[in-house]
């Protein structure tokens, strides 16, 4: 996925509470607290695909 999409740097921030949010650039693209699911297989791929215009 870094390669594909040209990501140089990623950064995991431990958390407590269950949080599992996924943001690029200070946007927030999936956030388990607000859907209740961590995300599907694909479904951060597809959402960095979109954002990255492909």
């Amino acid at each position: 996925m870094r390669s594909e999409f040209d990501i140089t740097d990623i950064t995991l921030v431990p958390s407590s509470g269950g949080v599992f949010e996924v943001t690029v650039n200070d946007r927030l693209l999936f956030s388990k607290r607000q859907t209740g699911r961590f995300p599907n297989a694909g479904e951060i791929e597809g959402m960095l695909a979109e954002l990255a215009g492909s």
